[in-house]
């Protein structure tokens, strides 16, 4: 860290401090509790693995970790049965090293997942069920002596979110949101550039969830589907309600909440609502029940966070406008830009001081002598042959040794092979888990405190520090190789 980066810490630390202090609600930490970052937990060669939600997002999570070695699945619940004895022939069907004999089923009663807790003693359980159940299962999951890996976002409110840490804290298991947009090769390779300097002091980040998902509100009529009741979020609530697969990378890429810089506080600011009930008005029928509701939720929200260091970051979220998928996926620094939806790069270098050989030459260009020139035009976006020289000097090591776990088991690209193959990884050998629980408190914690902006007329929000201080001496995310 360069000194003027120190001394920027210093003084912006001292300017907020008081303000993240206060945004806690408990300040100290209770002397029966441990801090989780970084934590290892013993290693797990067999890992007894149960699942709470059988619907969408499980047909990818079940059938991946069946198939790993060491992975034994012994329980599966959801409220429908059908959905129950699907999965357990998914689990039969994955054709991994370990038969699953004796899969137990739950359905039913909405909290007969803790029954199957008690009479399945899982050591890892997957929560995937709808959103506002995710907080309490992972918190009744390690008090049950498992650890806990749950779907975005990991808590709905900053109370939750207390909850969860001081949970994890007490029992000292892992309790992990599942961010898979962290494991995206574009996403792996920005970080690896990041940390080898290459955009030099980093300055801006973007980040979104823009994906155009009114079709789901079909489900509503069906009474099954995330559409069934995610709508109902967008009906009840206004701000930036899914923020952290764009914002997980990009506070990685800044090591937020990791030794060098921290969330200090957000603004947010929410459009007009007008597409769901557009989209209603044109494809339900006239007597359905959302063309006689009020979407409280704006179309577009626009949040801007400021971190401790001074950088700045855009989150946007839309889910019912007609534009194209992106995440944005942008970080910038001193030397340069990096972005997403298309990935592209844009280099300024005065010297080949810290950069790849093979990237300089590709990015300076050569003069009438055919030599390298010191300077790059960053006033344009990388060509493909570019990006190519990128990704043979700074893939990350983990995707290069992980591509064929990913090309196999697929998954959003991929993304979700490497997630849930790491996680068993880092349990059976006793490693820390890629994220930690303050990492899914933080990105979480973008919602309620969004919703709380918009409310008071976009007021600025301080965020709270879930690690009660010690991020500080909390290690970056290596280069795991």
């Amino acid at each position: 860290m360069t000194n003027r980066r120190k001394f920027i810490q210093k003084s912006m630390g001292a300017m907020a401090a008081t303000a993240i202090a206060n945004a806690s609600s408990t300040t100290e930490r209770p002397t029966e509790q441990t801090y989780m970052g970084g934590f290892s937990a013993p290693k797990i060669n067999h890992i007894k693995t149960a699942f709470i939600g059988c619907g969408a997002r499980s047909k990818v999570h079940i059938s991946q970790l069946a198939t790993l070695k060491g992975v034994e699945v012994v329980g599966v619940c959801d409220l429908f049965e059908d959905l129950v004895e699907e999965a357990k022939k998914r689990v039969q069907q994955a054709g991994g090293p370990i038969r699953h004999k004796g899969i137990k089923g739950y359905f039913g009663d909405a909290h007969n997942y803790k029954k199957m807790l008690v009479e399945t003693n899982p050591d890892l359980v997957y929560v995937l069920t709808p959103w506002e159940w995710h907080a309490r299962m992972a918190i009744d999951t390690m008090k049950a002596g498992a650890h806990v890996c749950v779907e975005v976002p990991l808590t709905l409110s900053l109370e939750e979110s207390w909850q969860v840490v001081d949970t994890t804290e007490l029992t000292q298991k892992h309790c992990m949101m599942l961010e898979n947009v962290n494991y995206g090769r574009d996403e792996l390779l920005f970080l690896n550039m990041c940390r080898q300097g290459v955009f030099g002091e980093l300055l801006h980040g973007e980040a979104a969830y823009i994906h155009d998902l009114r079709k789901q509100m079909h489900h509503v009529t069906k009474g099954r589907g995330t559409g069934s009741w995610r709508t109902f979020h967008w009906v009840q609530r206004n701000g930036n309600l899914y923020p952290t697969h764009g914002l997980g990378p990009v506070s990685q890429y800044m090591n937020l909440g990791r030794t060098e810089d921290n969330f200090r506080h957000l603004t947010s600011f929410s459009s007009p609502s007008l597409n769901r009930r557009l989209y209603a008005k044109n494809h339900l029928p006239d007597d359905h029940k959302l063309n006689h509701i009020e979407f409280k939720s704006g179309d577009l929200n626009t949040s801007i966070i400021k971190t401790m260091l001074g950088r700045t970051i855009l989150v946007q979220w839309d889910v019912s406008s007609p534009r194209p998928y992106t995440r944005h996926n942008l970080i910038q620094g001193t030397k340069g830009t990096a972005a997403g939806f298309p990935t592209r790069v844009a280099l300024d270098y005065a010297k080949n001081e810290g950069l790849d050989q093979i990237v300089f030459n590709a990015f300076a260009g050569t003069d009438k002598h055919g030599k390298p020139m010191s300077n790059t035009d960053y006033h344009k976006w990388s060509t493909r042959e570019k990006l190519q020289a990128l990704y043979e000097s700074y893939e990350h090591p983990l995707y290069k040794r992980l591509k064929p776990i990913a090309q196999k088991l697929g998954g959003h690209g991929g993304m979700d092979a490497m997630m849930n193959y790491r996680v068993v990884e880092c349990l059976q050998k006793g490693e820390a888990l890629d994220q930690n629980v303050y990492e899914g408190a933080m990105w979480s914690a973008v919602a309620p405190l969004s919703e709380k902006s918009v409310e008071q007329d976009s007021a600025p929000q301080d965020f709270p520090d879930f690690t009660r201080g010690e991020w500080k001496t909390t290690k970056p995310l290596n280069i795991i190789q």
